[in-house]
């Protein structure tokens, strides 16, 4: 994957657990001006049986169509019965807070390098206007194989590689389920999605530590934005709430079913469906009293793919709305950390 754009201009000189340990003031770099608000209602966001989305029954083709209608209303939807086991969630979960509590010279063995995402660490600075996000992470590419770094995969805890192998493989049959049920509920060829995501796909991992923050008023844990990926598939934090959803200028709170999955769709899913299904934008806010993980994989099409709207969705009373594009993580990680959504330049 070409990363001429990974340049940076300065880094972040500690974690945030690091300045939460340190009982230091919230620096600059992490204040928004404007003040966020908690009073958000809380999102109606359907839930959906993926056990059933692949039935060729009656009751596969009404989730399908449910599915259709969680991407037109949310872009996003919880998937329940999606064959992993409670225990096993719960597992990667704490396997999750046991990295992060380990001590800070043992997570440093696995820091990323300063021009490269993969690995421990925050995010890289492209500007020194850039406002950072309340958050450290392991960053890993998962999928296909030549592309991980697996001297950033944590071997301890002991656990962590072998675990990630598997809820890896578990997610591949998820989102190949997904794709097929997407064209399914635009009428579509079943594969239509599947063959423009590609047999070389890339899965990126993203294991979110969010410490308590004493400013939670005015420090985002992420910024808004939309992912860059086709879907992204999110185990939430089993108890504390932070993750946000914009729909028609509100924001939203999004709620936690313990051992469901959130899927929601990316910009490339947008796109490939040309803009009939929406990549919805959202944040993750502050606890100033909890601390609060989530592990995120961004199912992405092969990048050297070229990516766009599916033909059979454009015609005279829908025309093409987005361009062409290929390996877009190239161009996103840059744009979000400024504040902007990618998608916007693919618009015609």
């Amino acid at each position: 994957m070409a990363d001429s754009l990974l340049s940076t201009k300065r880094e972040p000189l500690q974690s945030v657990q690091e300045l939460v340990s340190k009982g230091q003031e919230v620096p600059e770099t992490y204040m928004y001006k404007e003040v966020t608000n908690f009073s958000h209602p809380l999102a109606c966001i359907p839930e959906i049986d993926i056990s059933l989305l692949s039935s060729p029954t009656k009751a596969g083709q009404e989730e399908a169509e449910k599915l259709h209608s969680a991407f037109l209303s949310w872009g996003c939807f919880q998937a329940i019965n999606h064959g992993m086991e409670s225990s096993f969630l719960d597992e990667l979960r704490e396997l999750t807070e046991h990295f992060f509590a380990l001590p800070m010279e043992e997570k440093q063995k696995y820091s990323r390098e300063v021009d490269d995402h993969q690995g421990y660490g925050n995010d890289i600075v492209f500007s020194d206007t850039q406002i950072l996000d309340w958050v450290d992470r392991i960053y890993l590419i998962l999928t296909p194989d030549d592309l991980c770094k697996y001297k950033v995969w944590p071997k301890n805890p002991e656990a962590f590689r072998e675990t990630l192998r598997e809820y890896t493989k578990k997610l591949e049959l998820i989102t190949e389920v997904i794709l097929r049920a997407m064209a399914a509920s635009l009428k579509l060829e079943q594969n239509s999605f599947l063959d423009m995501y590609g047999e070389r796909a890339v899965m990126f991992g993203r294991f979110n530590f969010y410490p308590p923050c004493p400013r939670p008023d005015n420090v985002l844990g992420l910024k808004p934005h939309s992912d860059g990926s086709a879907i992204t598939i999110v185990l939430q934090d089993k108890e504390v709430e932070g993750l946000q959803i914009l729909k028609d200028d509100q924001w939203f709170k999004v709620p936690i079913i313990p051992h469901a999955l959130l899927i929601n769709l990316g910009d490339l899913g947008e796109i490939m469906s040309n803009g009939v299904f929406k990549s919805p934008v959202h944040r993750a806010v502050t606890n100033s009293e909890k601390k609060r993980i989530s592990i995120v994989v961004f199912c992405t099409p092969d990048p050297d793919k070229e990516v766009g709207p599916l033909h059979e969705l454009i015609d005279e009373r829908r025309p093409r709305l987005y361009k062409s594009v290929a390996d877009y993580s190239n161009t996103y990680f840059q744009s979000y950390q400024q504040g902007e959504r990618p998608i916007d330049a693919a618009r015609i």
